[in-house]
């Protein structure tokens, strides 16, 4: 229930990961929602899966485990993950909090987890050497003036007294980075897979806002339109269950914000 209310967020959420633990109950196998998980972590590009079979407590039957196990493998491997190569954790969380100690065979099931993520999700290799562009989800005031953003750094490196453009959304205004702090350690600078806060010089509340994007000067130029390949859900992947035609005005997800636009479909095209 309200699962579709969350997607904006799991996009947002899902384009700075990394690698995802997939969570399936035992008791019930892969849902509609476990499709539409799987199919939005590969649209966002998340490179490494881990599955974790929840409420194995609740099932006797091994058959039925391996079963469920075979249904999340063949749903992988619908959408191009390497289903084979993805381990299954079983365990149940609740039980292991329940346990007296780290040797209870519930919480083991759970370090087993933490083992698989350490081996089975790279170490992400992070993009410093280009034009550092940040998306930004959200902006404070701070005493004594001055905006604070923050977000992640998607690639390159941010530097204190460096120039900054912020663009989208509206038009680009300029600004310089005069501080940069992380998990409230003040740095010199903050570069590709770092989640910051960067202090911004002279600028209004009204300058800057969610959805946003911090870029050296003169290396982004936003666009109101453009020309993209799709791909629709399906009735099954919880997508329309009806056809759209031009002119039809869905909700676009950029990063960190969502917009309202208008698909003009290709000459010849009458509907999808």
């Amino acid at each position: 229930p309200g699962h579709a209310d969350y997607i904006k967020n799991m996009i947002t959420g899902a384009a700075q990961m990394d690698g995802a633990i997939l969570v399936v109950a035992a008791t019930d196998g892969p849902m509609p929602q476990t499709r539409e998980h799987i199919l939005l972590a590969r649209q966002v590009g998340v490179p490494s899966l881990v599955v974790f079979l929840n409420k194995v407590d609740l099932v006797d039957d091994p058959e039925l485990m391996e079963l469920v196990e075979l249904e999340v493998r063949e749903l992988l491997t619908s959408y191009e993950y390497p289903a084979d190569d993805i381990p299954v954790e079983l365990g149940s969380p609740l039980k292991s909090l329940e346990g007296d100690t780290t040797d209870d065979e519930a919480a083991k099931q759970i370090f087993e987890l933490r083992e698989a993520m350490d081996s089975d999700i790279p170490e992400p290799e992070s993009d410093i050497d280009n034009s550092r562009l940040r998306h930004l989800e959200e902006v404070f005031s701070i005493s004594g003036g001055g905006k604070v953003v923050t977000g992640g750094v998607e690639r390159g490196v941010i530097q204190v007294g460096e120039d900054i453009d912020i663009g989208g959304m509206k038009d680009t205004v300029k600004t310089t980075c005069t501080g940069v702090e992380m998990f409230r350690k003040i740095l010199d600078q903050g570069q590709a897979g770092d989640n910051v806060g960067v202090l911004l010089r002279g600028i209004k509340r009204e300058d800057v806002e969610r959805g946003q994007v911090l870029a050296r000067p003169g290396t982004i130029t936003p666009h109101r339109k453009f020309k993209a390949e799709v791909y629709v859900l399906s009735k099954e992947e919880g997508g329309r269950h009806t056809p759209f035609f031009s002119g039809y005005r869905p909700q676009f997800y950029f990063r960190t914000t969502d917009v309202t636009g208008v698909i003009t479909l290709e000459e010849g095209v009458e509907m999808v």
